[in-house]
């Protein structure tokens, strides 16, 4: 019977975590549909929410050390909190080794304690050309690579097409950690990460940013237009140091569902290649294009 018990637990607190459930907000269950005489949460008192406003001043990475009140863990902070707080970490990162271990350490995205675990990046930093896309899958997730499942063997195959490999290029996503159930990440959690995706795309300093599916393009391209529209047109990205040449096109794992719109991608990867090679041709006095 114990046995049987505790395994029931295990699974429901399994459940709890792919369906997103990331924090106890109440010491005592609550029965929401018991209208009136349903027990109250407790009163924040000020001295409580003395912490949360000096977080809103500070707009600081959040350690659990520094959420902890009279013995309990404060709630995360709110999303505009985080996001300042993103930003401030983000910008005092100067290479991409200090970047990766702040992220680390962050603990203003939920999708953090979720996750397995953080998923930078993959490839070469130092490569001309960068590909951004959504979220880590389960494959990622566990092996703390993006682009390692079934979206990643096709994306491998696309680049070697164009003659590019991770040798050759760098691969990121606009959020590090995996959304639980692999669902899309909410345009709050795509905003608290977008300070860290942008410092990464400006420390590796690419010459073509390529945008993989519909939320990358929308959060780093600022598109309001679907992909289909959007995918195969140029686009300027200032990098913050300086203008590149950024394209969106259709997600791998979209491309795994729908399989004959591989010729849309197909024709976007043809002009990576042409302007890669462009850019390489000399010019009529023999120096570097």
């Amino acid at each position: 019977m114990t046995t049987t018990r505790h395994q029931a637990v295990r699974e429901l607190l399994a459940f709890y975590q792919e369906a997103g459930v990331d924090a106890l907000l109440e010491e005592n269950p609550t029965d929401r549909f018991a209208g009136d005489n349903a027990t109250a949460a407790p009163a924040v008192r000020a001295e409580d929410a003395a912490p949360r406003a000096e977080e809103r001043a500070h707009a600081r990475p959040f350690s659990t050390r520094e959420r902890e009140v009279k013995g309990r863990v404060a709630p995360p902070p709110s999303p505009e909190v985080a996001v300042m707080a993103a930003r401030e970490a983000a910008k005092s990162a100067a290479t991409l080794e200090e970047l990766r271990a702040i992220l680390e350490g962050f603990e203003g995205c939920g999708l953090r304690t979720t996750a397995t675990q953080l998923v930078f990046a993959d490839g070469n930093p130092k490569a001309r050309v960068m590909f951004v896309g959504e979220a880590p899958g389960r494959d990622e997730d566990v092996e703390g690579l993006p682009f390692v499942g079934r979206s990643g063997k096709l994306l491998d195959r696309m680049m070697a097409a164009i003659g590019l490999d991770r040798s050759s290029a760098y691969i990121a996503n606009i959020v590090p950690w995996r959304p639980p159930g692999n669902r899309t990440p909410t345009p709050q959690e795509s905003a608290i990460c977008l300070p860290f995706t942008l410092r990464q795309i400006e420390l590796a300093d690419p010459d073509i940013l390529v945008c993989l599916g519909n939320p990358s393009t929308q959060t780093l391209l600022n598109s309001k237009d679907g992909i289909i529209k959007t995918r195969g047109r140029w686009f300027p990205f200032h990098s913050g140091t300086r203008e590149i040449r950024a394209i969106a096109t259709l997600h791998p794992a979209y491309l795994l569902r729908q399989p004959l719109q591989k010729r849309l991608a197909w024709r976007d990867f043809l002009a990576i290649k042409k302007v890669l090679a462009a850019d390489r041709s000399p010019t009529s006095d023999g120096s570097a294009a």
